[in-house]
């Protein structure tokens, strides 16, 4: 079943309507926000946990569980920090932008309330680089809630002082990581920390932090009022809610829509994008969940349910749920080189399999592309990816890995023709020089 209007959070996904206070307003948001405070901190948390919602930023931690591993009772010297992750430079991603120039009061509200639940100071959202009028907006929004006492002190007349900052990145993707985010908010160079300590016990500035994606913060308002089992009523058991999908490639209408979980691929194609170009029998292949997850063929992902198990079990993720559509003219050799290309570029460099190894596997993917290497290296380069993948501070190793592991597996076949059509051309040409 596909999504109901009325079941939809993001009312204004698609900017028809203003994104300022007042019309925010208008949609239902910052209503009795006093009123959803009063239940308390931990009864907030048991409803988000009630409620089913995962992280909306790729790896799909239950939100309510990371929210209560923050300390109960912080100390003036000690405070509690909520950073919301809205660097989004995961190729393919475009939803937490819509959420920022739509919708920004959406989010700004779920910090004051997520906050509160975690018994936080203040709120830093740090976005993008090149999201320039994204941030103009944020900037804006945020500036709209402390004019109209709905931040600041006795925040929305809850007895709250809560104070919200927007911090802009300058264009790393490895500052989307969490801890490299938290370095960078600290004015250090983005570079991922080792864990132990996790964030909840020393995150920014050495206090207690939790680092949540826009899109995880944003749907809190909604989930209180309508209630965790409205929310938990859509989706699959353990892939609960609603999700903004950002469909690009090859559909004859891409788009960000928000769905409801575990809908299968077919049908959200069909139903918001008017199919795949050229017809089903034209797809090729899916990356379901932003550059980072591996590829799944066209006959394996037509019917999966899109939700973190479903996409699982067919060996990829969910991940940001972005899915980038490709169909027969793809070169999908090139494609897949392309972004092991977007890897290399964007390591830190601060261990040394990824510093190293996204290098070396973008130039073997350059050679495979081409078809000027051996079949035995596509052995060789399978046990590079499983020598990076895991064995990194970060997941950037694993996303570098991932998408090449996902080639391999599914189009062999294709590494192999360019190989021996080359060798082929060779040994033509030797001949007719002879």
């Amino acid at each position: 079943m596909a999504l109901a209007d009325k079941d939809r959070i993001f009312t204004n996904v698609y900017g028809y309507q203003d994104w300022g206070l007042k019309a925010a307003k208008a949609r239902g948001d910052w209503d009795k926000t006093a009123e959803l405070m009063k239940r308390g901190q931990d009864q907030i948390i048991e409803d988000i946990k009630a409620s089913g919602l995962r992280g909306r930023g790729g790896a799909g931690f239950p939100t309510g569980l990371k929210w209560s591993f923050m300390p109960k009772a912080p100390t003036p010297e000690r405070p509690s920090f909520l950073v919301i992750n809205a660097d989004e430079s995961e190729p393919g991603s475009c939803k937490d932008r819509e959420i920022i120039r739509h919708d920004p009061h959406k989010l700004i509200e779920g910090a004051l309330i997520a906050g509160f639940a975690m018994r936080a100071r203040a709120a830093y959202i740090y976005i993008r680089g090149e999201y320039i009028r994204e941030a103009e907006t944020l900037f804006a929004a945020v500036q709209q809630a402390y004019d109209a006492g709905l931040l600041g002190k006795n925040a929305a007349k809850s007895g709250y002082d809560f104070d919200v900052f927007v911090h802009r990145g300058a264009g790393a993707y490895i500052c989307g990581e969490e801890t490299a985010m938290i370095e960078s908010l600290e004015g250090k160079k983005g570079q991922p920390r080792l864990k132990p300590p996790f964030p909840a016990g020393a995150g920014l500035y050495g206090c207690p932090t939790t680092v949540n994606n826009v899109e995880s913060i944003a749907v809190v308002p909604t989930i209180l009022r309508r209630g965790a089992t409205w929310f938990s009523s859509f989706g699959r058991e353990n892939n609960k809610g609603t999700k903004l999908f950002q469909i690009s490639g090859h559909v004859e209408k891409p788009c960000v829509v928000e769905e409801e979980m575990s809908i299968s691929f077919r049908e959200l194609i069909e139903k918001h994008c008017g199919g795949v170009r050229g017809g089903w029998d034209n797809l090729l292949a899916v990356i379901p969940g932003g550059s980072s997850v591996p590829l799944v063929p066209a006959s394996e992902i037509i019917d999966c349910p899109m939700d973190f198990d479903g996409l699982k079990a067919v060996g990829s993720g969910l991940g940001t749920a972005a899915i980038i559509v490709m169909d027969k003219s793809t070169d999908i050799v090139r494609a897949i080189s392309r972004i092991s290309y977007f890897y290399k570029h964007e390591s830190c460099g601060q261990c040394t399999p990824c510093r190293e190894g996204t290098g070396w596997m973008w130039r073997v993917m350059e050679r495979l592309r081409e078809g000027k290497a051996d079949i035995s290296e596509i052995d060789t380069l399978y046990q590079v990816t499983k020598q990076v993948e895991g064995h990194t501070i970060c997941a950037l190793g694993d996303a570098a890995a991932w998408p090449i592991q996902g080639l391999i597996r599914h189009f062999r076949p294709e590494l192999e023709r360019r190989i021996t059509e080359r060798k082929g051309e060779g040994g033509a040409m030797l001949e007719a020089a002879e």
